[in-house]
């Protein structure tokens, strides 16, 4: 098979992964404008007339009229949790907002037994149970006629096979084969569907049993909240791998500032040189341009080789993913000044010195701090998967560890811990750009 072949076959899988997923989709958006009508009903009802907003004749693609909704960013996050929780059977939602779970309990189907001009039914009753427990098959009466009753356990979201002739007076070798289900006529290869789900016959005959498994999802690939909110008490009480949630974060924590203070120390001013003397633009433009679209990921063998497994090599890692950005972000800062402002220190005097301190330096701070928000997401981004590859303590490696034993409830623990840790570096990287740049966007 050529490579075009195989990815024609990959981009074939893809696109049937999406249309699958479709449905989803479709309706998470309807979802999301059912809330939007409910809310612009309420807010049609509660909103007075005589505000400012409601005198605004155009608001379409008005950047000044088009804020963040605080309703619907709570809405949003509480219908995250209200999914998950539907989707997971959660004890935190009443039953009527579950979606349908897995079939558990027992039930029967009837098979029928021919062998030659001879037929007979037979009962097979299985107990559908929990993961996780020891349940063993419920006892049954074997019953008359040359096909007998049979019974197996499964556990919830699993198929068994069950070679029903095993137990029979006449079982295969003797030409028996099972040529109904409940009545309804099967094959090898074929299916019959029942109450429970649905019963299978492989080719060479034998029965396999796969009960319902619903809408929700299995705890081994998602849990329930309060799982996840148990699990997380447990980490922080007792600790993961001799280490405390708190001192796993707080080392990933510890590696990124510092990383990043260094990659700032260094790329601040090696963007104002850039932006200041065209000796440094061109001696430095083509590296700086060169590392940027270079994903720190792909520099992580190389750290290793160099530095170690260490924290040594996860700063550096860091310090190199901070570097580059706050490098450019200062260039474009300096690059950005309106001359005009330039030219009006110049006119009353001001020297060389004077203009970088009251005109370069505050002018570009914006671009400055645009670029720290960013370089800061990247380097909380790299920390976590720089832990993947070589650590023994920070949030990824406590999520690596844990997928390797299929903790899912641990694995998305971190996930969200890493996303609220991240979101609130962000937001105070705003805050603090409030307070020290407040003339942003006022010219």
């Amino acid at each position: 098979m050529s490579i075009f072949s195989e990815l024609f076959n990959e981009l074939l899988a893809v696109l049937s992964t999406l249309v699958a997923a479709i449905p989803y989709i479709a309706g998470y958006i309807l979802l999301i404008l059912l809330f939007l009508f409910i809310w612009n009903l309420v807010k049609r009802v509660l909103t007075p007339k005589s505000d400012f907003g409601s005198l605004k004749t155009v608001t379409f693609g008005d950047e000044s009229a088009v804020t963040s909704n605080t309703v619907a960013s709570v809405v949003s996050i509480l219908l995250i949790f209200v999914l998950w929780g539907a989707f997971t059977g959660s004890k935190l939602l009443p039953g009527f907002m579950h979606m349908p779970g897995a079939f558990t309990g027992e039930g029967t189907f009837v098979y029928t037994a021919t062998a030659g001009d001879q037929s007979d039914d037979a009962e097979v009753t299985f107990l559908v149970f929990q993961t996780g427990e020891d349940v063993e098959a419920p006892e049954v009466e074997l019953g008359d006629g040359f096909a007998k009753n049979d019974s197996i356990a499964i556990a919830a979201y699993r198929s068994e096979l069950l070679r029903v002739d095993l137990n029979d007076e006449l079982g295969r070798d003797e030409g028996a084969v099972v040529s109904h289900v409940n009545g309804t006529p099967i094959e090898p290869g074929g299916s019959v569907s029942t109450e429970f789900g649905q019963v299978n016959m492989s080719q060479k005959g034998t029965l396999n049993i796969v009960p319902s498994t619903g809408w929700q999802m299995e705890p081994i690939w998602l849990p329930s909240p309060e799982r996840v909110w148990e699990r997380m008490g447990e980490i922080t009480t007792d600790g993961f791998r001799n280490f405390t949630l708190a001192q796993h974060l707080g080392y990933s924590l510890f590696r990124v500032i510092v990383g990043f203070l260094l990659g700032a120390l260094v790329g601040i001013p090696l963007g104002y040189a850039m932006g200041l003397s065209d000796w440094f633009r061109g001696w430095f433009d083509p590296i700086v341009e060169f590392m940027r679209p270079v994903p720190p990921l792909a520099l992580i063998p190389l750290v290793i080789i160099w530095a170690g497994i260490g924290e040594e090599g996860k700063i550096i890692l860091l310090f190199l993913a901070a570097l580059w950005i706050m490098a450019i972000g200062a260039r474009a800062g300096v690059s950005g000044v309106r001359i005009s402002k330039v030219h009006a220190a110049y006119s009353l005097g001001a020297s060389k010195w004077q203009i970088m301190r009251y005109v370069i330096i505050p002018n570009s701070l914006p671009e400055i701090f645009t670029a720290a928000r960013v370089a800061m997401g990247v380097c909380w981004g790299t920390v976590v998967a720089a832990e993947l590859v070589a650590a023994q303590k920070g949030a990824g490696m406590m999520i690596m560890t844990a997928s390797k034993f299929q903790n899912t409830d641990i694995v998305i623990m971190g996930i969200i811990l890493i996303g609220i840790i991240g979101f609130s570096i962000d937001m105070l990287m705003r805050q603090l750009e409030k307070w020290l740049v407040p003339w942003k966007g006022k010219g």
